[in-house]
């Protein structure tokens, strides 16, 4: 990828990033963030920007309560580099596949996310995440 073609999909996933958290206006983040992924050549999942632009619209769509459009950015993602092992990315797919009532799914990335960042993955998040999971593990 090109400088420019980088600089262009950083750009646009700063804007959707300003819409969503200075604005909560998380619509028109999803539109800039899908701009920014149609510039990523392919196939996408080989690009670390695959991962950011993904990753946030699977958050917007979970923001918005879309639980099965975010489940598919989200693990779509985890295709791409550096997603395994972060802890935000697996505790956004382990909720999502909790509200989807996949509840193995939703065990192993919760714990997942649980491993890396301890429960401070789950501070700004409905305790119910973290009760959940509690509920299989012993130690927590």
């Amino acid at each position: 990828m090109d400088d420019a073609l980088h600089a262009r999909i950083v750009a646009l996933t700063d804007q959707g990033n300003d819409l969503c958290e200075e604005h909560e206006d998380y619509r028109a983040a999803i539109k800039v963030y899908q701009q920014a992924l149609a510039l990523i050549p392919e196939p996408i999942e080989d690009w670390e920007a695959a991962t950011w632009v993904l990753v946030a619209l699977g958050d917007c769509y979970f923001l918005l309560d879309e639980f099965s459009e975010a489940r598919i950015y989200l693990s779509r993602a985890m295709y791409c580099p550096g997603a395994i092992g972060t802890g935000f990315v697996h505790l956004r797919l382990g909720q999502v596949q909790y509200e989807l009532n996949n509840e193995a799914r939703a065990k192993d990335e919760l714990a997942r996310a649980y491993m890396l960042d301890g429960e401070e993955a789950f501070e700004y998040e409905d305790p119910k995440y973290l009760i959940f999971l509690r509920q299989f593990m012993r130690g927590i």
